[in-house]
C-alpha cells in the first residue's frame, strides 16, 4: 500500500472516476472534493500528501483554492485542467501550484506525475523539509553554507547571478517555476528584458552543468512557462 494520501478536487463524475480508479488500481489512498470550498475544508482536516486540482470548480476558482491553500500549507498541488493556454499555467503556477497537467490527459503521465512529487517530498523529509545545508542531485553537489556548487566533486566557477540560479531551482526541485517567479526572486522585478537576461544566463548555466547542453540532464525548459530542476537518480 502506498502512505501518500491524495485529495482529488474535480467535479466532472467521468473524470473523477477515472481518477479514483486508477489512484485505487496502484494503491493510493484518496479523498474527493467536488467543489472548491469543500477542497479547502479537506486540505485543512485530511493535511493530504499531494492534491490533484481542477480550476473550474462549480463555486470558486481553482486558482483562488491554492490562493486559500497557501496561507497555511505548503503541500504539493498538481493541477489538472482544460486550460490549456501559457496564461492560464503561469497564473496557477505563479500562485503555488507544483506541477500542471492538461487535459485529456493520459493515465500512464498522471502517475508519472505523482511519482514525481512523491519522490520530491521524500528526498524534503529524509533532508529536514529542504533545509539541510548541503544539496545533492546526481553528481551535482551546492554546498549552500560555503556558497559552492561542484559537479563531480569538481569546483563550478559560475557567476553570482548563474550562482543563484542554481540555489533557486535545486531548493524547489522537482517543480516548474515560471519566468515571473524566478526573475522576481533573482533580479527583484519582472520586466521582458529579466525575462530575456533569464534566458541568456540559464543556456550559460546549463554550459557548466549539463554533459549534453542541448539534451538537459538537470534543468528542463517548460517552453512559455519557466523552467525545472528534474530530480537525477
Amino acid at each position: 500500500m502506498n502512505k501518500l494520501q491524495i485529495l482529488i478536487v474535480e467535479d466532472d463524475s467521468s473524470v473523477k472516476n477515472l481518477m479514483t480508479t486508477t489512484l485505487k488500481a496502484h494503491d493510493y489512498k484518496y479523498i474527493v472534493a467536488e467543489t472548491g470550498e469543500d477542497a479547502i475544508r479537506q486540505a485543512s482536516t485530511y493535511n493530504p500528501d499531494i492534491i490533484l486540482l481542477d480550476l473550474g470548480l462549480p463555486d470558486i476558482d481553482g486558482v483562488d483554492v491554492i490562493k486559500k491553500i497557501r496561507t497555511w500549507s505548503n503541500v504539493p498541488i498538481i493541477v489538472i485542467s482544460a486550460r490549456s493556454e501559457d496564461a492560464d499555467k503561469i497564473e496557477a503556477l505563479d500562485n503555488g501550484a507544483d506541477d500542471y497537467l492538461t487535459k485529456p490527459f493520459s493515465v500512464e503521465e498522471l502517475l508519472a506525475r505523482i511519482r514525481v512529487t512523491g519522490r520530491r517530498l521524500a528526498v524534503m523529509m529524509a533532508n529536514g523539509e529542504g533545509n539541510e545545508s548541503v544539496f545533492t542531485n546526481g553528481k551535482l553537489k551546492i554546498d549552500f553554507a560555503a556558497g559552492c556548487a561542484y559537479l563531480e566533486d569538481n569546483e563550478l566557477h559560475l557567476t553570482p547571478i548563474e550562482y543563484k540560479l542554481l540555489c533557486l531551482l535545486a531548493q524547489n526541485i522537482g517543480k516548474v517555476l515560471t519566468h515571473t517567479f524566478i526573475t522576481q526572486k533573482v533580479w527583484g522585478s519582472s520586466w521582458d528584458n529579466d525575462v530575456a537576461s533569464l534566458r541568456v544566463f540559464m543556456a550559460t548555466l546549463r554550459k557548466k552543468i549539463e554533459s549534453a547542453p542541448n539534451s538537459p540532464q538537470y534543468i528542463q525548459t517548460h517552453i512559455g512557462v519557466g523552467y525545472r530542476m528534474m530530480r537525477v537518480e
